[in-house]
This record gives C-alpha cells, sequence and structure tokens, in this order.
C-alpha cells in the first residue's frame, strides 16, 4: 500500500499476526510498515506522519551508507569476504568447482568469468556461501536454540533479498547467503535476533530484553551490521 496523505513517503505495509505496529528501513531503501491485521489504514497513515521526521533521517543515512558500497570485479587480485575476512580472487583453468577457498585465495573457475556473464560468477559465489552456510548456521543455530528456550522446525540458508533473516510462523528460520561474508560475531547476533522472534514477533522493549539476555553485547554488533552490511555482497 502507497501512502495517500502522505504523498512525499512512499511506503509498503505488511500485516501479520502481530500486537503492534513499527516502521523499518529496509537494505534496499524501502519503508516498509509492519502492522497487526486488525489496524486500519488511517491509523498507519498516522503512524508514518507522526514518525516522519526519523524516516527522512534514516532515509538520508541509508544513502550515505550505500554510498559507499563496494563494486567488485572478477579478475585476479580482488577481495571477497569470507566470514568477516577479504580474499584474494584468483581465476584457474584446472579446477572442477565453480569455486574453492584453498591456500588463503579464492580460486574461481576462469570460464566463468571469461564469459562475461557476472552472474555465473555471481551463482559460484552464492552457491559456495549456500553451502557452507548451511552448516555453520544450524551449528549456531543449535548453540543458542537451547539458551533462548525454542526449536526451531526448520533451518535453511538461501536468497532472501534485502532480509538478513526470517522466522516464519511455523518455527522455520531462513538466512541469507550474504551473511557468511560477516564476521562470526556478527552471523551469531543474526542468529540470536532471530531466535528471539519465537517469543516476541515485534522488535519491542521486551523483544530487545530477550536478545539482551543471550548477547549483552547484541547493541555494538548490531550497529556494525547497520553499517557495514552494505559491503556484503559480490
Amino acid at each position: 500500500m502507497s501512502a495517500t496523505r502522505n504523498k512525499d513517503i512512499r511506503y509498503e505495509v505488511i500485516r501479520s499476526r502481530r500486537a503492534t505496529a513499527d516502521i523499518v528501513i529496509e537494505r534496499d531503501g524501502r519503508v516498509l510498515v509492519r502492522a497487526p491485521e486488525s489496524i486500519p489504514d488511517e491509523r498507519i497513515e498516522d503512524l508514518v506522519e507522526a514518525k516522519r521526521y526519523w524516516i527522512y533521517k534514516n532515509l538520508a543515512e541509508w544513502r550515505d551508507l550505500n554510498a559507499t558500497r563496494v563494486l567488485r570485479e572478477y579478475r585476479n587480485g580482488e577481495g571477497f569476504l569470507y566470514l568477516g575476512r577479504s580474499y584474494r580472487l584468483l581465476l584457474v583453468a584446472d579446477q572442477e568447482e565453480p569455486l574453492l577457498l584453498k591456500n588463503g585465495r579464492f580460486c574461481l573457475r576462469r570460464d566463468l568469468a571469461d564469459r562475461g556473464e557476472i552472474e555465473a560468477a555471481k551463482a559460484a559465489f552464492r552457491n559456495y556461501h549456500i553451502a557452507r552456510g548451511s552448516e555453520r548456521i544450524r551449528q549456531r543455530v543449535d548453540y543458542y536454540a537451547p539458551k533462548i528456550g525454542v526449536t526451531p522446525r526448520d533451518i535453511n540458508v538461501r536468497e532472501l533479498g534485502n532480509r538478513w533473516a526470517s522466522c516464519s510462523p511455523n518455527g522455520s528460520l531462513a538466512f541469507h547467503w550474504k551473511c557468511m561474508m560477516a564476521p562470526q560475531t556478527i552471523i551469531d547476533y543474526i542468529v540470536v535476533h532471530e531466535l528471539c522472534h519465537f517469543h516476541h514477533l515485534d522488535h519491542t522493549d521486551a523483544f530487545w530484553n530477550e536478545v539482551d539476555k543471550v548477547m549483552p553485547t547484541y547493541g555494538e554488533r548490531k550497529e556494525w551490521l547497520r553499517v557495514h552490511g552494505a559491503g556484503l555482497d559480490v
């Protein structure tokens, strides 16, 4: 839904079984209003109007952060992230796997880069991170879930568009494959964040208190992701 009274602020509304409404700026700069199913459109417009300054301020900050987005090229020596470290790219011919991390370098099969089709090279990185993330992130979920007192139904790593992770009403967790580019401490924060949503769907004080119980330093990790998240890309 687009705003009517707030014509200068474009936003979308996602309704779900939640108690309160809030506004978030997505990673692609979209303004998203997450609202209870029963709340009328007029109340949502009132909320957007009341948060007008906050929305402008955060959109300006989003533009500043994304102005420094790294545009990587698939050529020898380019740096690509994995678990918070940058590894130089090496194009190789004698390799069956599309992408390997060995001897301190990301080894990409040369034919994927020589085609000039960026999507083929990107797919190699995406599939690599999904394969490694499926094991590592599951381990971290298994570690933190008992501390939070929850039992996820399913865990998968995949493309999630502009979300780092999601928690479905049926207890399934999904994580963006790009999480694997962040340091382990940040991955842990994303895991804890989603697990705490089993108790609280909203980002209320009760939710953040739940996060704080398990991860008192979550604020620093949340801030790191806000500042550096745009650079986690291939």
